[in-house]
């Protein structure tokens, strides 16, 4: 008897401390950020995590999704793929029932393995390689973004239309698969117009010199008719090949990825000008879409900063994908969600329709801005969509 009362105490003791627990786990919805706070992948998480944040109040301010709130949690990758999959174990712990990424496939990916072993959405803040999904993590997960090869093949097609880039140089950074992605779009989309690639070369992102590489690059020059260079990189060693590239006296036009968007590199790079990149939407006080000016205005206002790149606009996009998803699933259960996601069909939102399918977590066809960018500053100069889907072969390069 004495053992049945001190059990049904110690059960009494239990259940009041479990009632006794803050509501948060049961209440809100969290969303579980392993990003980069710190290295150099900082410079691309900073604004779409922030962005992220911008999201979470307008949801919470008209009373949160299905009546529950989101609140965020945060782990430091350290832009380090070892700490990367420990920050999303981090997360995970603290209840995590969506967990971002870093913006690019390398770097993101250890953490987002995580959630999807955990059977957790994912979503990369904005990594543009197509493996940052279903081919690379698994079937809950996504990526905010526009697959690469997009940003590649509009540097073809725009520039052979628009510019009268006939012949073109290609400079591949080939340190991790976003830069890859970006020179496949090019290298199939270029010659499909009638364009033809006359050389091309590789270097690293770390490399302090690309002396070799800007010879052989002069060469070319020498013996025929260079249009334009395909320059695919990211920073910081982006900034440094093309103030090489421009205190070498190769002043041909130049188009990378938009993974050089934004002039805050620009200190580097003096004087900059006839360089392009392709953007989803315009920090410059240009973008002709005024939800992108009103973003802009609660980004400021929450931050006390604008914006530094395209890249913190991509992860309020798919966000309202998912929040309606949420909705029509009336649960955020991962399998539910995903499957409601994978009906998305050119669903509205700030940044024009998007898409997915159970076989396609990424944008494979989306339209860009085409900014300038130099002295400095930036400006839109056009607007273009691909004439066709990126074909597979090419999305996944399967071809060599």
């Amino acid at each position: 008897m004495r053992t049945r009362l001190l059990t049904a105490a110690g059960l009494c003791l239990l259940l009041s401390s479990l009632f006794s627990l803050p509501a948060r786990a049961a209440d809100d919805i969290v969303f579980g950020f392993s990003v980069a706070m710190s290295g150099p992948m900082a410079a691309y998480d900073d604004n779409s995590t922030k962005m992220a944040q911008v999201f979470i109040d307008d949801i919470n301010a008209k009373g949160g999704l299905l009546g529950r709130k989101i609140k965020a949690v945060f782990a430091d990758t350290k832009s380090d793929r070892a700490e990367g999959a420990k920050a999303g174990q981090e997360v995970l712990r603290q209840g995590a029932d969506v967990v971002f990424g870093t913006c690019d496939y390398d770097y993101g990916a250890p953490a987002l393995l995580q959630a999807q072993k955990a059977g957790k959405i994912s979503i990369f803040l904005c990594a543009e390689d197509p493996k940052a999904g279903i081919i690379g993590i698994g079937p809950y997960s996504f990526t905010s973004s526009i697959a690469a090869q997009v940003q590649g093949a509009v540097g073809a097609e725009w520039g052979y239309a628009k510019k009268g880039w006939k012949t073109a140089y290609v400079l591949l950074d080939d340190s991790i698969e976003y830069d890859k992605s970006v020179c496949a779009g090019f290298d199939w989309m270029f010659p499909a117009k009638g364009g033809k690639i006359v050389g091309r070369d590789t270097f690293k992102n770390s490399d302090s010199s690309i002396a070799s590489q800007i010879s052989r690059l002069r060469s070319t020059m020498q013996s025929q008719k260079v249009d334009m260079v395909m320059l695919c990189t990211y920073l910081p060693g982006g900034g440094s090949a093309t103030r090489q590239l421009r205190a070498a006296g190769i002043d041909l036009p130049i188009f990378n990825g938009s993974s050089l968007d934004g002039t805050y590199w620009l200190d580097a790079v003096p004087n900059l000008s006839n360089f392009y990149v392709p953007v989803q939407a315009s920090i410059y006080g240009d973008d002709p879409r005024p939800e992108i000016a009103e973003l802009i205005a609660r980004y400021k206002a929450k931050f006390n900063e604008a914006p530094v790149t395209q890249y913190a606009f991509p992860i309020y996009s798919i966000l309202q994908v998912w929040a309606k998803a949420v909705e029509k699933a009336g649960t955020v259960d991962a399998a539910k969600v995903v499957a409601v996601m994978n009906n998305a069909h050119d669903e509205p939102t700030v940044l024009g329709p998007r898409s997915f399918t159970s076989k396609l977590h990424i944008q494979d066809r989306a339209p860009y801005m085409v900014v300038e960018i130099g002295d400095k500053k930036g400006k839109v100069v056009d607007s273009w969509r691909i004439s066709e889907a990126v074909p597979n072969d090419v999305l996944y390069r399967l071809k060599k």
